[in-house]
């Protein structure tokens, strides 16, 4: 048999061939989350099972709530801050200055003492 297939006129990962093999298909129920961008979002649960209050949109990915009129606001997100900002924070500029001063006359004296070449 050249070229041939044991499961030809069928799809990979194909179930049993008919409905009838499968079984009952289990009860649901489909709930609506609203998110801040008004995005709506239908997952499927089990029909005795209990919902969650909130649920990621998989949209944007902002929480959705069931309350189409009052979706949870957008989560507050800090702004990035380098680690000069930071040094900023703690030091003045006259302290800045006071620093930079004493690690040159630093650097001055162990090039003069010859520890540092360049």
């Amino acid at each position: 048999m050249i070229g041939g297939s044991a499961i030809r006129g069928s799809r990979v990962g194909a179930g049993p061939m008919g409905e009838a093999d499968r079984g009952d298909v289990a009860a649901r129920m489909y709930v609506s989350y609203f998110c801040a961008n008004g995005h709506e979002t239908r997952p499927a649960f089990a029909a005795g099972a209990e919902a969650p209050a909130e649920w990621d949109c998989p949209r944007c990915g902002l929480p959705a709530n069931t309350d189409m009129l009052n979706p949870p606001a957008r989560p507050h997100t800090a702004v990035y801050k380098t680690h000069l900002a930071y040094v900023k924070e703690r030091r003045s500029d006259a302290e800045a200055k006071e620093i930079l001063a004493e690690a040159l006359q630093s650097l001055r004296d162990r090039r003069a003492n010859g520890e540092v070449i360049y």
